[in-house]
């Protein structure tokens, strides 16, 4: 029966993923139209966008390896696919939860992250393409530079949750979820998640390969760039892959900062708090990626690919170190003067 339910949810979140990932694209499509003064394509234009390379020819280059050029869109949906097996959508747990006992299932999913960036980055090469061995360089430089701050994101939310008494396995997710940072930091640590959050926010877009972060594909300069040579379902596979992606991106962001629901809070059970909070989960969903995505895309132009390193490398990373140093001053001064949380403050608790 554990196989069963474990199958029949890998189906079910395969569908919700990939139908979400598209509604979100066609809405992140249509608010940056509107904010540069464009009517932009309808909502369901991701939808039809999908259906018409599936049925496309799929067309190999001559010097392309071909089996590699072609496993490598598969190999990245079904990585962004398998993220979402590890989170919590809507409020409801997760569908390897309780079946795969990790005591580090957020270090998977940050390796699982890497993975369709990764097959981006193998297709370009095996491409044979001038074009797109520019852009797997420049994904792979990428690549490189935003994952170091990431760590500095997930190591501070670690670190801080293991000083709390009675917290264990702090690189789960069911820890983050049932001990939410906001709840063990007093008012320094509070403007050091935040400042982690702040970073967390920038490095999203990049995870995506979104403007100001889409040198490695950039069509005005190196003709779109890893993509160029694929077609048909190879490049439908990619594009399903890019929209799960972000749905995977935003609710790894909500389960790290904002892993609360509404129906404890009305004091709702059964159906309605189950509805109640998968509707609060696709409004937080929204929001996030409308910060994380649409409005950093729609406010600043690409950068070159230097830029981005040195962004990520640099300022982005000192962010991080701050955000952990706050955390720091916040356990000690704790300790120290015996200040409560600000849950505490706040009388929430």
């Amino acid at each position: 029966m554990t196989v069963l339910t474990v199958l029949l949810g890998a189906i079910g979140i395969t569908v919700v993923g990939i139908i979400l990932g598209l509604v979100y694209k066609g809405i992140d499509r249509k608010l940056a139209a509107h904010m540069q003064g464009r009517i932009g394509p309808p909502l369901r234009q991701p939808f039809l966008d999908v259906r018409k390379l599936l049925v496309k020819e799929n067309v190999v280059p001559e010097n392309a390896i071909g089996w590699i050029f072609n496993l490598v869109p598969l190999l990245g949906l079904g990585a962004t696919i398998t993220i979402l097996l590890y989170l919590p959508i809507g409020g409801l747990p997760s569908v390897l939860d309780g079946v795969i006992t990790a005591k580090g299932d957020l270090l998977v999913i940050l390796y699982l992250l890497i993975l369709p960036s990764l097959a981006m980055v193998i297709g370009g090469f095996s491409s044979g393409s001038p074009y797109a061995t520019v852009g797997a360089q420049r994904e792979m430089a990428t690549m490189i530079a935003y994952e170091f701050p990431l760590a500095i994101i997930i190591i501070s939310l670690a670190w801080r949750l293991s000083l709390v008494q009675g917290v264990t396995n702090v690189f789960t997710l069911s820890t983050l979820l049932s001990t939410p940072i906001w709840s063990v930091v007093g008012p320094v640590g509070f403007i050091g998640a935040a400042i982690l959050l702040l970073a967390l926010v920038i490095v999203t877009p990049a995870e995506l390969s979104k403007i100001p972060f889409d040198s490695p594909e950039a069509e005005t300069e190196i003709a779109d760039g890893l993509m160029v040579e694929y077609s048909g379902r190879n490049l439908g596979m990619f594009y399903l892959a890019d929209g799960v992606k972000m749905i995977a991106m935003g609710t790894i962001i909500i389960a790290l900062f904002f892993p609360y629901n509404l129906s404890p809070f009305f004091g709702l059970s059964s159906y309605a708090g189950v509805i109640v909070d998968i509707i609060f989960y696709l409004v937080k969903l929204f929001l996030v990626l409308l910060f994380s995505v649409t409005l950093i895309r729609v406010a600043v132009a690409r950068l070159k690919i230097d830029q981005i390193v040195y962004t990520y490398w640099v300022p982005l990373t000192l962010i991080g170190l701050v955000g952990l140093i706050c955390l720091m001053w916040d356990q000690t001064i704790m300790t120290n003067f015996s200040i409560p949380s600000m849950v505490e403050l706040l009388g929430l608790a």
